[in-house]
């Protein structure tokens, strides 16, 4: 889709707020990037760095391929680990992004708390809105889930939690933007706050 389409509306989000805010130079941590279409565009629009951290070797691949087509290669890292129970290595970046993750884990507080202590300046996160239909939306996921026997399932957690769990990081909110199922997010680091 990307090759056809480019990136969706929500993406587009959070590529130009993280572009108005100049990444020129920037490092990026995308936890669950998926095969790396954000980092791509970030890259493009002036990172020097970007590591996508996923849990599964799945996208890898494809992923890499889609950066080697950009030219950015040198500039890229893929990664499976954990983040929030054995990311220890993983190191801080100035721009950490979280889109569509966080309703995919059980523990809201340790993911999101995991990258708000690797955010130097920005954690830029989307996730299912608190309402009926985004309930209905990941309800109809997860029934899918099991009639296809996928471990995988989704939640939609409290925005407090999610919104708590960076707050108490050092960070404070900048951006929202509220869609029919998605929120997008941004936080920003607190100057007097310090990264792990």
């Amino acid at each position: 889709r990307y090759r056809k389409k480019g990136l969706g509306d929500n993406e587009k989000r959070i590529v130009e707020f993280l572009r108005s805010r100049d990444l020129e130079g920037a490092s990026v941590l995308e936890v669950g990037g998926g095969v790396g279409t954000l980092e791509v565009e970030l890259l493009k629009a002036g990172a020097a760095r970007a590591v996508n951290v996923e849990l599964s070797p799945y996208y890898e691949d494809e992923a890499r391929e889609l950066v080697r087509e950009a030219g950015l290669e040198d500039r890229w890292e893929y990664r499976v680990e954990n983040l929030a129970t054995n990311g220890e290595d993983i190191g801080p970046a100035d721009a950490v992004v979280m889109h569509r993750v966080v309703c995919c884990d059980p523990d809201p507080d340790a993911l999101v708390g995991a990258a708000a202590e690797r955010t130097r300046r920005y954690l830029v996160m989307s996730f299912p809105r608190e309402r009926v239909a985004s309930h209905a939306f990941v309800g109809l996921i997860n029934i899918v889930a099991r009639v296809l026997r996928w471990e995988h399932r989704s939640f939609v957690h409290p925005v407090a939690t999610i919104l708590g769990a960076a707050q108490r990081r050092g960070l404070r909110q900048v951006l929202e933007h509220r869609g029919f199922i998605w929120q997008i997010t941004a936080l920003e680091r607190d100057s007097t706050a310090s990264v792990r």
